[in-house]
């Protein structure tokens, strides 16, 4: 089981990723709503991958993703942006800050699961 942590202030997208995950049977997802909550869960959960929304209040998702990486505990997790902003410069910046990929929203629900193991599978 690949485990998954989902971090997305808008609880529909939350919920319409756990399902797609939970439908795959190769996941086990958990949800959070904030870069905050996010450094708090990856450092006690260790998850083998973090989906991090972009835009979000307070804390957005590279700021997050920074966070994330100078901690010892969470350093090494791959992180894939899950994100609207997809223009190809927004994507190349979030290539050189060191993340394992991108996934455009809106999503294909059918091809969620495989998307980010394709793009776990390139991080290794």
């Amino acid at each position: 089981m690949i485990k998954a942590l989902y971090v997305d202030d808008d609880e529909d997208i939350s919920t319409i990723v756990e399902m797609c995950l939970d439908l795959d049977g190769g996941f086990e997802t958990r949800c959070v709503g904030s870069g905050q909550e996010a450094l708090t869960e990856a450092a006690a959960w260790l998850p083998d991958v973090i989906l991090l929304d972009y835009m979000m209040p307070r804390m957005d998702g590279p700021t997050a993703y920074a966070h994330l990486k100078e901690n010892p505990k969470t350093a090494a997790i791959p992180v894939i942006f899950i994100t609207a902003k997809s223009m190809r410069e927004d994507v190349t910046m979030l290539e050189d800050l060191g993340a394992a990929g991108v996934i455009s929203k809106p999503f294909d629900p059918a091809t969620l699961a495989t998307d980010i193991k394709a793009l776990m599978d390139r991080a290794d």
